[in-house]
């Protein structure tokens, strides 16, 4: 039956219906399907299928999850010498998703530190096959094609990432493509991607080998043994309840797959892990005539649509734009080697751009339609790391379809982070600390998990998630709304990014899944933030800040005081309502969080952090909080509104409306004071910005939050007040050379490297992370904050930087770019980022003087951005900024 008669079919296989689910599978779930990947080869564990395994009582690790995660995970583990480890499957090896998974190996990802991820498990890959592991790994490179001069864009990036990971990469012609892939049809194409090191290989066998490796290295294994929970003492993992019995632990690995979101809930207490599986559809073929065992694995982004040679015929699927989640129910614990019904009216969207850019699919014979269920996250990157809510307990899970590809380095990496307390590489965008509660609600995820499946689809760099928006909004929120409010969502929290006067432009940004309006150039509110900045700057504007953390320390004699002491780099212990800026640090000197620390009344602390920051800021603190309850820790984010009053006008507009003395004198920078504005009280007024402007961040209870803000506005006017978004705020930060966590700051990078070793205060006593700067100090960084102004840029016709740069200093690769922004004082795009020192083998060099080694006066230093090099002006100090006491002073700004 060809590609074409089966959009006249419905099944190409019988049906069998599965009770306990109400879904429809293909074959006999239970022993391995060998459908898929014929020859693939079986690896038994301790148990059988006719007795009740014996586990043993005790373990250092346990991990659930027999699929290619786990199974890695439990390899790289004995290879770091834990070797006390058992590995439990409820059901047999590969089971789950990673039997049918497409095997298509990449190293090209959107970030460095994922691509030197993938580079790693491409790699391992080909030195287990070289081993004679027999992975069925082919080294046939891949192609990502581009129909549109954005798409062009996006591999352009994509390929510049990929050379600063160290891979081979190459943007080629259309007729270089249809060279390397003579089947493709080219004529539509603008150009395309080549990676000659990525390749495909059969994914059971990568799960296989891993188990028989980790085995022989004294891992035990064992299959129909589920997990019905995991049990925390104090917070911190004591044992797992099995089907066959207790086995108590010291750590936990939950590496579950799709079942990962429900072992969670089965945790004491209950772990969140976001996840929810969509149906995932690709079709084989039989043999086709003159098929190239070696033809490269194909990308059409803009199709949605995936290609590989499979057994001398194509395996083609993709990522339909709307997707259907899948067992809205509940997972079936029996649901192993499983399929779900044939969609061909669903498959439709992707088998159109199939038979377009492969024309001989037409008349190809299909082998068999695939309908599998993968797992995917609220925001498409995976789930790694240690879960917040029980200590030792680390999750591997919602690989977004990516499993194959980067299970060799998330096995790597996720034991590094076990064993050594964090990965040797940056992986915050995928920390599972990254969530909030609502990310685990089931409902939502249904709904968000729709659109995270579009992995193909063009992402923007300002573009928003669509689906399941709305849900933590401000007291200020509808009122922004009718101004015009263009919203962005982090953390689920709306905030505004920037207000519009057009009705169109307004519509478009209301949650609205139409496409259309995106640009990898000067973006289209460009004109409405550069209002916004010079009101900033001239006038006053207000933005909603409500969605920053908020949390609340307390005690009742001097514990929380000694407590954040510890915790915090800076000195803690200052006068009542003196503004605290400090970064709280891990034992390695990175950033935990980056903070602003208020001691109020009672023995009280205020404490806002980045909104990105709840859970990790929330975690950090309870991890080391005293046991003896001393200590009261309380997410307070949702008891106020934040608005911050930036500009000139700022301190005149508050004293208006609440009558305190607002002069430098009276009201000093970096200070607070809890006042009234109109009819309301208790306000928490603190003299900062997060903006280098003069101004005010007010800390309303959210009851009065309205109120204060329709206050502001009508005395505002004779000021020229406005509104103001998160866009105008970051361009003015960035011209002030202020770093952000999440973006510039991470746990990977210290106050030294940052430039803000004026933030830690090494005579106070210990403090976590206190041994690992004195270190630093010492013997030296390698790597330094810097930010830089590129010349010979047209911010008109230009793509614009949007981070991920890489720097380059006298042609050689030193760094990335974090954060960007047009600074509209100076008329220059402006970027910050890491410049790092290293010899020719690729090792760090230490400098005691990095700024000697980053301003020396032969050095040219370039951007490059989608494949075009800018020269670039480098800048280490805050132009307009002085700091007395170790804290920012403002200065005004230089006038239009």
């Amino acid at each position: 039956m060809s590609v074409l008669q089966c959009l006249r079919s419905v099944a190409l296989s019988k049906r069998v219906f599965l009770p306990q689910s109400g879904q429809f599978l293909h074959g006999r779930p239970g022993r391995y399907n060998a459908v898929l990947w014929e020859g693939s080869r079986r690896c038994y564990s301790q148990s059988s299928e006719e007795t009740l395994p014996s586990l043993p009582q005790s373990a250092r690790v346990v991990i659930s999850g027999g699929g290619v995660v786990g199974t890695s995970v439990a390899y790289h583990l004995a290879k770091a010498g834990w070797t006390d480890v058992v590995l439990l499957e409820q059901g047999q090896l590969t089971g789950g998703t990673t039997w049918h998974a497409a095997g298509l190996i990449t190293q090209a990802r959107d970030d460095l530190p994922t691509s030197k991820l993938m580079q790693y498990s491409r790699k391992l890959y080909e030195d287990l096959e070289a081993d004679g592991q027999n992975l069925c790994f082919k080294k046939c490179g891949s192609l990502m094609l581009a129909q549109t001069k954005d798409r062009m864009i996006y591999l352009q990036r994509k390929s510049q990432i990929a050379i600063a990971a160290g891979n081979e990469s190459h943007i080629i012609t259309p007729q270089e493509a249809k060279s390397l892939c003579p089947l493709l049809k080219v004529d539509d194409l603008e150009g395309a991607l080549w990676i000659p090191g990525d390749g495909a290989l059969t994914a059971p066998d990568v799960a296989l080998t891993f188990a028989s490796l980790a085995k022989e290295m004294g891992v035990k294994i064992f299959e129909r043994v589920g997990v019905e929970s995991v049990v925390a003492k104090r917070r911190v993992v004591s044992h797992v309840e099995t089907t066959a019995g207790k086995i108590e632990c010291e750590y936990f690995v939950n590496c579950a797959g799709m079942w990962a979101h429900s072992l969670g809930k089965k945790s004491k207490p209950q772990v969140r892990v976001p996840l929810h599986p969509c149906e995932h559809f690709y079709i084989t073929t039989k043999p086709i005539e003159g098929m190239d065992p070696m033809m490269p694995v194909v990308r059409d982004y803009d199709g949605l649509v995936y290609f590989r040679e499979w057994s001398g015929g194509i395996l083609a699927g993709g990522f339909e734009p709307v997707a259907k989640p899948a067992f809205l129910q509940g997972i079936p614990n029996d649901f192993q080697f499983g399929l779900l019904p044939d969609d061909w009216d669903h498959f439709q969207v992707l088998l159109d751009p199939i038979l377009h850019r492969y024309p001989v699919m037409e008349t190809a014979n299909v082998h068999k339609m695939f309908n599998g269920p993968e797992s995917f996250t609220p925001d498409g990157h995976w789930n790694l790391g240690a879960a917040s809510e029980i200590k030792n307990y680390y999750v591997a899970a919602g690989m977004v379809s990516m499993g194959i590809a980067g299970a060799g380095g998330i096995g790597k990496y996720l034991t590094e982070w076990i064993i050594d307390g964090m990965p040797s590489i940056d992986l915050s965008s995928h920390d599972i600390l990254r969530h909030v509660p609502h990310h685990n609600n089931q409902q939502f995820l249904a709904e968000r998990v729709k659109e995270t499946l579009g992995n193909y689809t063009l992402r923007y760099p300002t573009e928003q998630r669509y689906r399941g928006r709305k849900l933590r909004t401000s007291p200020l929120h509808t009122r922004l709304e009718v101004q015009g409010a263009c919203f962005g969502e982090t953390n689920a929290y709306e905030r505004p990014m920037w207000f519009t006067n057009s009705h169109d432009d307004y519509l478009y940004n209301q949650y609205n899944s139409e496409k259309g309006k995106g640009t990898f150039g000067k973006p289209t509110f460009f004109d409405n933030v550069k209002e916004e900045y010079w009101a900033c700057k001239e006038h006053v504007c207000l933005i909603d800040m409500s969605s920053f953390t908020k949390t609340e320390v307390k005690s009742k004699g001097p514990e929380a005081l000694e407590f954040l002491q510890y915790l915090s780099s800076n000195n803690i212990e200052q006068p009542i309502g003196t503004i605290i800026h400090t970064g709280m640090q891990n034992e390695f000197g990175g950033y935990e969080n980056d903070c602003t620390i208020v001691p109020m009344e009672n023995n009280t602390f205020f404490m806002i952090s980045p909104t990105s920051q709840q859970t990790r800021s929330l975690n950090w603190l309870r991890k080391h909080r005293p046991l003896d309850g001393s200590v009261e820790i309380r997410d307070v984010t949702s008891a106020y509104a934040g608005i911050n009053v930036i500009g000139p006008h700022a301190p005149q507009l508050l004293y208006d409306v609440s009558g305190i003395n607002t002069s430098r004198q009276e009201f000093k920078q970096m200070t607070c004071k809890v006042i009234d504005v109109g009819f309301a009280s208790n306000i928490i007024a603190m003299r900062l910005t997060h903006s280098g402007e003069d101004g005010f961040v007010l800390y309303v209870p959210s009851e009065y939050g309205l109120h204060v803000y329709e206050t502001l506005v009508k005395a505002g006017k004779d000021y020229g007040i406005r509104d103001a978004g998160y866009y105008a705020l970051r361009e003015l930060r960035i011209e002030k050379f202020y770093a952000y966590w999440g973006s510039d700051l991470t746990t990977h990078t210290t106050p030294l490297e940052s430039g803000r070793e004026f933030r830690v205060n090494f005579e106070k006593g210990e403090f976590i992370g206190r041994d690992a700067l004195l270190t630093q100090r010492e013997n030296g960084i390698s790597k330094r904050f810097a930010q830089f102004f590129l010349n010979d840029f047209d911010y008109e016709t230009d793509v614009w930087p949007w981070g991920g740069e890489p720097i380059y200093r006298n042609g050689k690769y030193c760094g990335t770019i974090t954060s960007t922004g047009y600074a509209h004082t100076l008329e220059r795009m402006t970027c910050l980022g890491f410049v790092t020192d290293t010899d020719s083998q690729g090792n760090k060099v230490l400098h005691k003087a990095m700024h000697e080694f980053i301003l020396d006066k032969s050095a040219k230093y370039e951007i490059a951005i989608a494949g075009k090099k800018f020269p670039a002006e480098v800048n280490l100090y805050t132009k307009p900024t002085v700091y007395q006491n170790g804290e920012p002073v403002f200065i005004p700004a230089p006038k239009r």
